[in-house]
């Protein structure tokens, strides 16, 4: 049996031993730590420097990675704003083409005049073009994003759709309001510059405003013509009526000229004329006179309108001063509360049309993140089409119950963006549902 005091002695004899020898290697090795440490020292406090900033302005508010993801969505959204602005831009530049230079030049207006014309008219196409552009540019934008998961990458990265929505109603407010600087400031100043091109051509190339076989409505007269050629008009017939008489003018060969004084758009010197006239209130007895030649001279103001300002020619500012004079002094008359209702119209288009771009923006975010799933741009651009072609038609109904049903303006131009807005809170529910 081994004896345990022995053994116990010399393993305390071999831990003596052990310490000693590890005790001088800490002796040797301490003033190389105590080296090695003091070189180190400032690089860790660099790093740890370094990461203190970086933890509290990177990682812990995330503002790089949203301030990247918020710029793409931004610049998405204006490129696909762009392309559709210009597609719109196109229709309505070529609208205008069709209507107005076509027939311009088919009466030999001059060509520097016709282009000029054309260029008068881009404020109207611009103010057009950029509420409908929104809502086609948008959703495709949006529609795209969602069918090849971009959207789920940016909710990946914590973004909210109300966080995915600010981007869109900024720049659709943006574009609002730069829509609502082309209405107010450059639409009335091309229209000034429009209508006196205009009574320029046509007191140059009278028969501008004149057509074969048609029927002219010349401020309370109609006037039906016959073959028109250059500087003449083969026979015609006018009806005129005032307020207790009435006339019928009926006319062989007529020459047309520009007018020769302040005011007369055209001349139209008939030959062999014959004038009935029948009174209102006393229609057995009538007057007939014939004569030669008879001088028949138009106004600009039954074509064109009236002479002085009219309301699509005037800022906001201006038109609110006038719509303030006007209930202050306007009668009861029809004439009156007619021409009143026609320029509250013209004063709400202003605002309706600009803005609107808003609600097309957020009629856009719906639609897109509710339909855009599969093939996202394809069904955007179709249903955006649709809106806007809706639109456009609730747009010329509400002018026509104005101008001939007499409804409330307020109503008749602002129902539209309404409309726009209530789908646009449908289609949102239906995705918060989800």
């Amino acid at each position: 049996m081994p004896d345990i005091t022995k053994i116990k002695k010399q393993f305390e004899h071999a831990l003596r031993i052990v310490s000693d020898r590890k005790s001088r290697f800490y002796k040797r090795i301490e003033p190389l730590i105590d080296r090695i440490l003091e070189k180190v020292s400032p690089a860790v406090e660099f790093i740890e420097e370094k990461y203190e900033w970086f933890s509290v302005n990177v990682l812990k508010s995330r503002e790089l990675k949203n301030h990247i993801l918020v710029k793409y969505l931004f610049k998405d959204l204006f490129l696909y704003f762009l392309v559709a602005f210009l597609f719109f831009f196109m229709i309505f530049f070529v609208n205008q083409i069709l209507l107005t230079v076509e027939q311009l030049l088919a009466k030999s207006a001059p060509f520097s005049d016709v282009m000029r014309i054309m260029f008068y008219s881009l404020p109207f196409i611009i103010a057009q073009s950029a509420p409908f552009a929104t809502l086609v540019g948008f959703s495709m934008s949006l529609g795209g994003m969602m069918s090849s998961n971009e959207i789920l990458i940016f909710r990946a990265s914590g973004f909210s759709f109300i966080k995915i929505f600010y981007p869109v109603i900024i720049l659709g407010t943006a574009i609002s309001i730069g829509s609502f600087f082309v209405n107010d400031y450059l639409l009335p100043l091309g229209t000034m510059k429009y209508n006196q091109l205009f009574r320029k051509i046509m007191q140059s190339t009278p028969t501008v405003s004149l057509e074969s076989n048609s029927v002219k409505t010349l401020d309370s007269a109609s006037i039906v013509m016959g073959q028109v050629n250059s500087g003449s008009v083969s026979d015609l017939i006018l009806f005129d009526s005032d307020n207790d008489t009435d006339k019928i003018i009926i006319a062989g060969k007529s020459s047309l000229r520009g007018g020769q004084t302040e005011g007369v758009l055209m001349e139209l010197s008939m030959d062999d004329a014959t004038v009935l006239s029948i009174r209102h209130n006393s229609k057995h007895n009538y007057d007939v006179m014939e004569s030669e030649r008879t001088v028949l001279n138009v106004f600009d103001k039954a074509v064109l309108g009236n002479t002085s300002h009219s309301a699509r020619e005037m800022t906001t500012y201006d038109l609110s001063r006038e719509l303030k004079r006007m209930k202050e002094t306007s009668g009861d008359t029809y004439s009156e509360k007619r021409r009143l209702r026609l320029w509250t119209m013209e004063f709400h288009k202003k605002f309706a049309l600009p803005f609107g771009s808003i609600f097309f923006a957020f009629l856009a975010f719906s639609i897109a993140f509710v339909f855009g799933k599969h093939r996202g741009q394809t069904i955007c651009l179709f249903i955006g089409l649709v809106v806007c072609v809706l639109y456009w038609a609730m747009q010329i109904m509400g002018q026509l119950f104005v101008q001939r049903v007499g409804l409330d303006p307020f109503w008749c131009i602002w129902v539209p963006n309404f409309v726009i807005g209530i789908m646009a809170l449908a289609f949102l529910a239906v995705l918060l549902k989800k």
